[in-house]
């Protein structure tokens, strides 16, 4: 005969008594607030909810399903899963939902990924930028993103889809941007190269994309060579076609400015180790893409660099050429920079070849052109260098004059240090005008001279051009004479 009384709490152990009277005093709780108001529950007592199986306190125990059943029917609370939820880290529920859905590369990656983070940080140690950033698995937005596009890149793979897979990596990589977070979007861009070698509906349009971003990351590490391999592949898929960027630049002409850039770098390497012809070769190229290109700023450039390759090769008159190609694309540009280095490289050329008149008629037609064309800048450039010619001659009331006129164009431009630069070029000159009219009166050695040199300390003014000291001397001149 089984026992109708309400023993709960006496089992044969005691670790399971404050469970149970826990349970019975919140039922009993919800059971006084559902009497309040007069629902259904209300006529649900504790032990219709407890009632005992058997004599024995260990069936309680078993009965602990029903109890949790009747808890979630009628009694709000949460689920197992969610009471995990809760208690979980955000990336151990992204973990494992990935793994209940059966993502198990992405779960893969994503926790290799985030393995390699707290490694490099451990690896650059306190103090360092990304050990002040939070660690990825404490970035919720990174892991929805990773989450989000890793998942769907193992869909798009699983139903052979390689060109959705490769968009997918795309945008991962495309997540990451800060200067700490690189390495993930290189690690992105390469899963990207290789999942593009498998799409084949495109023309080669990912591919041609994927060279392009390669070629970056190894320009970016220093890797020149590696880097003009993947940009030479990029222009050989982009020749003829039409694709373009989200700027709206075809991707052809994208990889002619790639090749320009990467091939002045490769001839700038040959410079240093005096390898002038092959940087010729290198630079022509670097020529040619620019003219591909279609920009003429980069078109300038490139005629630029290659004048002066031709120069260090010995070949003045052939570098002079294409420096003049040069300027001209400059002045139909108006730009200011550009052709101020480009005089300055006509003026050094001619001046080692001890043609001043030519050099100051170049510069001279430069200071006129940037007057006409109001580029302040090319006016103060062309006429520093135009006092550089004058002083190093030692015709420095001319170089004043020009260092003057640059002092002048330098307001004009509010650009502070630029104008102090100007200012210390006149004072240079006026120094040197001084110094030699300084010298003058001491290799004289006569009274008239130490009556100058002497009015001059008194005053400090332009030596021999104060009319007050003049008339002075002159006066004390004819009063010593006899009469």
């Amino acid at each position: 005969m089984k026992n109708t009384s309400f023993t709960p709490f006496l089992t044969d152990g005691n670790c399971c008594k404050p469970v149970y009277k826990a349970l019975y005093n919140a039922i009993e709780e919800q059971a006084t607030e559902c009497g309040n108001c007069k629902c259904q529950t209300s006529s649900v007592s504790k032990l219709e909810v407890l009632k005992p199986l058997e004599d024995d306190g260990i069936h309680l125990i078993k009965d602990k399903d029903g109890i949790d059943d009747y808890l979630a029917k009628n009694i709000k609370g949460l689920s197992k899963q969610e009471a995990a939820a809760n208690r979980n880290s955000y990336k151990k529920n992204i973990c494992i939902d990935m793994l209940r859905q059966g993502y198990h590369e992405s779960f893969s990656e994503l926790f290799t990924l985030i393995q390699k983070w707290n490694a490099l940080r451990e690896a650059a140690g306190p103090g360092s930028a990304i050990w002040q950033q939070k660690s990825l698995e404490e970035q919720p937005d990174k892991l929805d993103q990773l989450y989000h596009f890793l998942t769907r890149a193992e869909a798009a793979q699983r139903a052979g889809h390689y060109e959705e897979v490769y968009d997918n990596q795309l945008n991962l990589a495309y997540c990451f941007n800060d200067p700490e977070e690189k390495w993930l979007r290189n690690y992105f861009y390469e899963q990207c190269f290789n999942t593009a070698q498998l799409v084949k509906i495109d023309g080669g349009k990912r591919e041609a994309q994927a060279h392009a971003n390669m070629g970056l990351i190894h320009e970016e590490q220093g890797h020149v060579m590696k880097a003009a391999e993947h940009y030479e592949a990029f222009y050989q898929l982009t020749v003829g076609s039409t694709w373009k960027d989200v700027t709206g630049h075809t991707y052809n002409s994208l990889a002619c400015e790639h090749l320009w850039r990467i091939y002045t770098l490769l001839a700038d390497k040959m410079l240093e180790n005096k390898e002038h012809q092959q940087a010729i070769k290198t630079l022509i190229k670097a020529l040619k893409m620019a003219k591909e290109g279609g920009d003429m700023k980069m078109e300038g450039e490139a005629a630029y660099c290659l004048s002066l390759a031709y120069s260090f090769a010995g070949e003045q008159q052939t570098a002079l050429s294409i420096l003049n190609t040069s300027v001209k694309t400059f002045t139909a540009l108006c730009d200011s920079a550009g052709l101020g280095r480009a005089y300055a490289a006509i003026a050094k050329f001619l001046v080692s070849q001890e043609k001043v008149s030519e050099t100051i008629e170049y510069l001279g037609e430069f200071m006129k052109a940037a007057e006409n064309a109001h580029l302040s800048q090319s006016l103060v450039d062309a006429c520093v260098l135009l006092g550089n010619i004058y002083s190093e001659r030692g015709k420095y009331n001319e170089a004043f004059e020009y260092f003057s006129r640059a002092s002048e164009a330098a307001k004009t431009l509010n650009n502070l240090p630029l104008v102090d630069e100007t200012k210390t070029y006149c004072g240079i000159a006026k120094a040197h005008k001084l110094v030699v009219a300084f010298n003058g009166h001491i290799e004289a050695e006569d009274p008239v001279s130490l009556k100058y040199l002497l009015a001059w300390k008194e005053n400090r003014s332009d030596m021999c051009t104060d009319p007050l000291t003049v008339a002075e001397l002159d006066k004390e001149t004819s009063a010593s004479k006899p009469l």
